[in-house]
């Protein structure tokens, strides 16, 4: 989870390959009206994520029921969005969050040529953003590392807790 531009669809790409599980990239589930404002750096508002939130949810039972789990992308900027998934999936999951400060971010955003997300719309995800609290099932890491360093440090705090 996290604003765009934070390397959620890389991370969660590497993520899904280490443990042999599918990928959903969240980006895949809006209707074509949010992909539509969005292009136009129309921020979306909670009306527009619900159905999307839902469509994202449904992918994630019917793949981790198949495959006995499931990596998946969302921004899932707000509370009530985890909370919302969380009670839609209904199985153990735990929110990566990946954090970054706005220059890095808006500068990855300027790198991208194939997304419909501009840049523009940083701000308004970031004044969206509601970091995770602690009562929430996440883990917090920066991006301000190299890919597979990042990764490296992921799986293994994610293994440690499957262990514990």
């Amino acid at each position: 989870m996290g604003v765009s531009g934070c390397g959620k669809s890389t991370i969660g790409v590497a993520l899904a390959q280490h443990w042999d599980l599918p990928f959903l990239d969240a980006d895949d589930y809006h209707p074509a009206s949010n992909v539509d404002k969005m292009s136009k750096a129309i921020p979306l508002t909670d009306e527009d994520r619900w159905p999307w939130l839902q469509s994202l949810s449904q992918a994630m039972v019917a793949a981790a029921d198949q495959a006995g789990g499931v990596v998946a992308t969302c921004s899932a900027l707000k509370r009530k969005y985890r909370e919302y998934i969380l009670q839609q999936v209904d199985r153990p999951l735990l929110f990566v969050f990946l954090e970054g400060d706005r220059e890095t971010l808006f500068a990855r955003m300027q790198q991208r040529s194939d997304h419909y997300m501009p840049p523009s719309l940083l701000d308004s995800q970031l004044a969206d953003l509601e970091r995770p609290h602690a009562d929430e099932p996440a883990a917090t890491f920066s991006v301000d590392k190299p890919v597979g360093e990042l990764v490296e440090e992921i799986v293994g705090r994610l293994d440690a807790r499957q262990q514990n």
